[in-house]
């Protein structure tokens, strides 16, 4: 009795098993696999990611966005990251113009009516539209590019160096409406349920206007996106100058413009030619 009692469970459980659709052949496993990660896949996959390049007060951001599945279906779609940048660092407004002209990045400041050489007590915070580009390396992914630079900070008393904090960016997307409607916005799950588009699904209600690209003198609504960050916030390490030092930096940054200068009327009265 008890054999067929045992026969009986595995029966039940094995039918249990295909109505949930667990069973299934090699191929269909991977398939089905790969079409419920999909799915499943929430805002919380849409991962950010930002660092900080090359050392000095010369830096490089780069920021990275891993969509969690697929996004052949929005080929149409484009990215847009607003940057935040903060008064301890700058962007230089015609560096940025001469990297366009290389098609190096594609980014464009807010507002440019700044001065670029006040120091961050003096500065304001500034924004910098970056349009993002599909990584060759990675089908999923989007990456921007933006220099930036540190700006002068007051000397310390005892410690010498500050943070900068970069907060994360703003993820904003638009998608041609005309193409979208053709995008299959709605897909079923194993039970045969709709699920909509997990990348639709992360839009938030609200609505950011910028120009549609970076040449164009069009507008369009970009949807703010919510995403994952990586980090939290970017911190920075700048080196600032100590109090008790501003006598001596006075006294040989005085003693060496004067030197310079000696030297330099030596060189025209020395080599010059002068006519009455």
């Amino acid at each position: 009795m008890a054999a067929p009692a045992v026969a009986v469970r595995a029966v039940a459980w094995l039918l249990l098993w295909e109505a949930a659709g667990f069973t299934c052949s090699p191929a269909t496993t991977f398939n089905n696999t790969h079409f419920v990660s999909g799915i499943r896949a929430t805002c919380s996959e849409i991962i950010l990611r930002q660092e900080v390049l090359k050392d000095g007060f010369h830096r490089d951001l780069l920021t990275k966005v891993k969509f969690g599945e697929s996004i052949e279906d929005l080929q149409t779609c484009r990215l847009l990251i607003k940057q935040y940048i903060p008064t301890g660092l700058f962007v230089d407004p015609y560096e940025l113009a001469s990297l366009r002209e290389r098609n190096i990045t594609e980014a464009v400041m807010v507002l440019e009516n700044f001065n670029i050489e006040a120091p961050n007590y003096l500065s304001k915070e500034s924004e910098v539209l970056i349009y993002a580009r599909q990584d060759s390396q990675c089908i999923d992914c989007f990456q921007a590019f933006l220099p930036v630079h540190y700006r002068y900070h007051r000397p310390h008393v005892k410690d010498g160096e500050t943070f900068i904090v970069v907060h994360n960016p703003d993820l904003l997307m638009y998608c041609d409406q005309a193409s979208l409607r053709g995008v299959i916005r709605f897909r079923f799950d194993s039970f045969g349920k709709t699920i909509e588009f997990p990348v639709l699904k992360c839009w938030a209600q609200s609505e950011v206007t910028a120009p549609c690209t970076l040449n164009s003198k069009d507008i369009c609504q970009w949807n703010n996106m919510k995403y994952k960050s990586v980090y939290k916030n970017l911190t920075l390490q700048v080196p600032v100058g100590l109090t008790i030092h501003t006598s001596l930096v006075c006294s040989v940054t005085l003693l060496i413009s004067i030197l310079c200068s000696t030297l330099i009327l030596v060189a025209v009265f020395k080599y010059g030619h002068f006519s009455l």
